[in-house]
């Protein structure tokens, strides 16, 4: 079948009595919401469908808005001037290089930064696009490319700040200052201070001044932060489509897949050690900041990171996720996954017994005291009920839900593991 017809059905919200073998047809990855075929259940629409531009614009707007305002303060910094006077040693009195490790030659970049950056990009991009030939999610293209920007420009922003406030010497600083002391210099201000009066500033450097710019402004490596950035990100992206670390033994090939990014994300950095762009210790905090801000990313735009239940779902803004309630069957999510492998891709698949990750089994590990038939359902159907746009069974199990938590209450009852599944164990 073609790319833009083919979907499976969502299933019954009742868990009880979801077996994952009804399908129907549903809409494509760019079918609009209520279009031809099953984009509605039983009347209802699902979340899983491309909205109206209209829509989006409404759901992204202020995220648009808000990457062009840091986009253009991350710029702004980068072309400013550094910030501190920083002084540094050249050579003792008999003429000994005092830091030789910043007297490199200046050479060319073997990774431009703007070929970091794109690479950063546009391969997660062209990977989230590939991943849609199984999973064919509008909502999974869009979160996954909205998350990789929030992590890319964020990330960004925060290591130029970095740079501009703290900085360093590059390893060729001295190689691009090009420093000349006349013979009978009289010390004055930051010049021929310190011990044995061997601390200089840039005032005394003759060479271009961009160039000694960019020279003071060495940690964090740019290069290391978009690129672990955009390539972290893509590692938990296909962690959570190829669903590697799951409850079923994958191919190796899926480990190989997973791990790419990372090895490419090394390369780049490493690659600044070569040329002698960065020391060592600028891509060690180049890395740690693109990847906290990679994890911090997914975890907006999914709903879980290592948690293999839940972390192929795409969150809905103003919709909020109930974890361990059933699977997502009315919101179309359960199968935005890339394998098929130990029923992925169909609602059997989205186990909610155990808490393997960062979910728990329930809303805060609670069970509505009544109602707990239908607490599948309620949960089932509160991605998309929690904004008046509930679906089949949504209205029994909310019922359910609001009667064992009125009053704001917590009362849970006795959990125990009945019967048995390949997914696990079911706790009721």
């Amino acid at each position: 079948m073609g790319f833009l017809n083919r979907r499976p059905a969502a299933a019954d919200a009742n868990t009880a009595a979801a077996t994952g073998t009804h399908h129907e047809k549903k809409p494509g990855l760019f079918a609009r919401k209520g279009a031809h075929g099953s984009s509605t259940h039983h009347g209802a629409s699902t979340f899983n469908s491309r909205p109206t531009f209209g829509q989006w614009i409404k759901a992204t707007g202020l995220d648009i808005v808000t990457m062009a305002c840091m986009g253009a303060i991350g710029l702004g910094v980068y072309m400013a001037k550094p910030a501190p006077s920083r002084s540094f040693p050249i050579e003792f009195r008999d003429g000994q290089i005092v830091y030789p490790q910043f007297a490199y030659p200046l050479r060319n970049e073997i990774v431009p930064i703007w070929a970091a950056a794109l690479l950063a990009a546009l391969v997660p991009i062209a990977v989230f696009l590939i991943v849609q030939i199984r999973a064919r999610s509008f909502w999974d293209v869009n979160n996954a490319t909205i998350g990789v920007l929030y992590s890319l420009i964020s990330a960004a922003v925060f290591q130029v700040f970095i740079k501009w406030l703290i900085g360093g010497l590059r390893p060729h600083f001295l190689a691009v200052c090009k420093p000349q002391i006349p013979p009978n210099f009289i010390p004055s201000g930051n010049n021929a201070n310190g011990y044995q009066s061997i601390m200089f500033d840039r005032s005394i450097c003759t060479g271009d001044d961009k160039e000694i710019n960019d020279a003071l402004e060495s940690m964090p490596s740019g290069h290391t932060t978009a690129a672990f950035a955009g390539f972290v990100y893509l590692y938990l992206y296909l962690n959570a489509k190829l669903k590697v670390f799951s409850n079923y033994h994958p191919a190796m090939w899926k480990l190989i897949a997973l791990y790419a990014p990372i090895l490419g994300a090394c390369l780049i950095g490493g690659a600044l050690t070569i040329d002698e762009f960065h020391n060592w210790y600028d891509i060690a905090a180049g890395a740690v900041i693109g990847t906290t801000f990679a994890f911090s990313s997914y975890r907006m735009t999914y709903a879980a990171i290592w948690d293999h239940r839940f972390n192929h779902i795409p969150l809905i803004r103003n919709s909020p996720f109930i974890y361990g309630a059933g699977p997502s069957t009315h919101d179309g999510f359960h199968d935005a996954v890339f394998t098929r492998k130990a029923g992925w891709g169909t609602h059997d698949a989205a186990a909610w017994a155990g808490a393997p990750g960062d979910a728990a089994d329930g809303p805060r590990g609670t069970i509505a005291s009544a109602g707990t038939a239908a607490a599948g359902a309620a949960g089932a159907a509160a991605h998309g009920a929690a904004n008046g746009r509930g679906t089949h069974g949504g209205v029994v199990g909310a019922e359910g839900a609001s009667h064992g938590l009125h009053h704001g209450g917590r009362h849970s009852v006795d959990r125990k593991p009945v019967g048995g599944s390949r997914m696990g164990e079911n706790i009721v």
